[in-house]
């Protein structure tokens, strides 16, 4: 987001939750304050950091873990009517005459229910707008292995990587390295990056195992985004480096 605005783009920033079920860091929050305050508070902050220029809410309530009695409230993202969501996004991307839109992977990243529905929403509002560029965050999950394996993490020095592959469900995370087309610099902007990530105090504590890693680590972890084109084939050869060529 830092990269594309910095390169003339317009980034806008699409919500569906306010992060209501979310676990607060003890302490972080004001006397009578909800969570969902702080969270969009720091929604604004981390999207002015990062250059966005215009922040929308869909207006769905969190759905919590999978599994989780939340995903069945009737105001849940995951619970949310597929077209009606879709419209309700299609009509920014209408608005903003968008030129791509990016959504989650097909399961989340991790298999967040909310982060599933942003991918499904996000593929239909597409298609509702005439929107014909679809881009899938994802981690590179072969990526994220090597770098445990070599003791690319803090926590890893003890060279137990299978143990720590296995409780970290490694084999589910992100998307395998053949399925993704595009691998975005983003080193130029870790600075930035990182400082957006504080802004959300009440989900990152300041030990949290993300701030705790030197620039070395944070730079091999957070320098690359990593896209899915939907309808593009890499076929095995070099990642593409812009979304917007």
């Amino acid at each position: 987001m830092a990269r594309a605005h910095a390169a003339g783009h317009r980034v806008v920033l699409v919500l569906a939750t306010r992060g209501e079920l979310g676990e607060p860091v003890p302490g972080v929050l004001r006397e009578g304050e909800e969570l969902w305050q702080r969270r969009v508070e720091e929604s604004y902050r981390s999207a002015e950091i990062l250059g966005a220029e215009r922040v929308e809410f869909l207006g769905y309530r969190d759905s919590g873990m999978i599994g989780e009695p939340t995903n069945d409230d009737e105001r849940a993202f995951w619970q949310a009517d597929l077209d009606v969501a879709a419209g309700r996004l299609a009509a920014i991307l209408r608005e903003e005459d968008a030129d791509l839109i990016c959504v989650y992977d097909d399961h989340g990243g991790y298999g967040h229910p909310d982060h599933v529905q942003v991918h499904r929403v996000g593929v239909r509002a597409a298609e509702l707008a005439g929107v014909s560029k679809v881009f899938e965050m994802t981690m590179n999950r072969d990526a994220m292995l090597r770098q445990m394996k070599s003791g690319g993490f803090p926590g890893d020095e003890d060279g137990d990587f299978e143990n720590r592959r296995r409780a970290m469900n490694m084999d589910e995370m992100g998307s395998p390295e053949s399925m993704i087309t595009h691998s975005i610099d983003v080193n130029d902007y870790i600075d930035r990056k990182r400082e957006a990530m504080l802004a959300h105090a009440s989900q990152i504590a300041p030990d949290s195992f993300f701030l705790q890693m030197s620039q070395e680590y944070f730079m091999q972890a957070f320098g690359s985004e990593w896209f899915i084109e939907i309808g593009r084939e890499r076929n095995g050869g070099a990642f593409l480096d812009d979304i917007f060529g």
